[in-house]
């Protein structure tokens, strides 16, 4: 039951994310809506098409899409204050992350996969939605600036599944990979933590 809460939430959080960015970008009720629904389910059915589901889940079942429906709808009619609350929608959004990260990872395993392709496809999860909005947006993908520590907290949290998978039970390797990038996710906004960039002259030049 909590992991289905947690899949709904993350959905609903993405899609919410998608919302804002058409309002945004001046996008038309139907652009929300796909925008918003690409980018709630869009990690998902990437996984799916990795691990050979086909029709991908929320395709082929209404649940999903439904929830990613409904909360671009909320975020529309509420974006002023959704924009207001964004400290605690970031929060969340870390949340399904870590939860996205862990349980892409798991499926991919009780599909067969080997460990080091469902950390691949447990990171995919997590950042694919993102990934899809932002390309969609014409933006460079969130996850790539130098100012968002996000696709690594995902890569360890799926990377910490694996190995408690491999050595114990399950639902230890769910929560605790959860709990690790969730964290780590949140630290990053809090204190600023990013990767390293390129050479600061080439940058500021424009000639990398």
């Amino acid at each position: 039951m909590l992991q289905l809460v947690l899949n709904y939430l993350g959905i609903a959080v993405f899609a919410s994310s998608g919302a804002m960015v058409a309002i945004r970008k001046g996008f038309d009720l139907f652009g929300i809506a796909a925008l918003g629904v690409m980018t709630g389910v869009g990690g998902g059915v990437v996984r799916d098409i990795f691990l050979n589901v086909s029709p991908p889940t929320s395709i082929q079942h209404w649940p999903n899409v439904t929830v990613a429906l409904a909360a671009t709808a909320v975020a529309t009619l509420t974006a002023r204050l959704f924009i207001r609350m964004r400290r605690i929608v970031l929060s969340l959004d870390a949340v399904g992350m870590g939860f996205f990260a862990t349980s892409g990872a798991a499926i991919a395993v009780d599909h067969g996969a080997s460990w080091f392709a469902a950390v691949l496809i447990g990171m995919t999860t997590a950042i694919g939605g993102g990934i899809i909005r932002d390309v969609l947006a014409r933006e460079v993908p969130l996850l790539l600036g130098p100012d968002d520590l996000y696709a690594v907290p995902a890569m360890l949290g799926a990377t910490t599944y694996a190995v408690i998978d491999y050595l114990g039970p399950q639902w230890v390797g769910l929560v605790v990979g959860t709990v690790l990038a969730t964290l780590l996710r949140v630290a990053g906004l809090r204190f600023g933590w990013h990767l390293p960039t390129g050479p600061a002259d080439l940058i500021a030049r424009g000639d990398a």
